[in-house]
């Protein structure tokens, strides 16, 4: 499984999220910062923090909890 989380610079919800990854016990992820590409703006805008399962391609959409996160890691 290789996930990626969308996320922004000095974003609160973006903390929020990794903090959420941290007390799920997600597996390791890439972070992918959007504020300097112009098509990932125009994808997550609005959306981040999302996280991509990147070989199915299912996103998980703010907002999220470790129980949800659990349940979206093992669907």
């Amino acid at each position: 499984m290789r996930l990626t989380l969308y996320q922004r610079d000095d974003c609160h919800l973006c903390d929020l999220a990794l903090a959420v990854l941290a007390q799920a016990r997600a597996p390791e992820f890439s972070s992918v910062f959007i504020d300097a590409d112009a098509l990932l703006e125009a994808r997550y805008g609005e959306r981040v923090p999302v996280l991509r399962e990147d070989v199915s391609g299912r996103e998980l959409n703010w907002p999220f909890d470790a129980q949800t996160l659990r349940a979206w890691l093992s669907g």
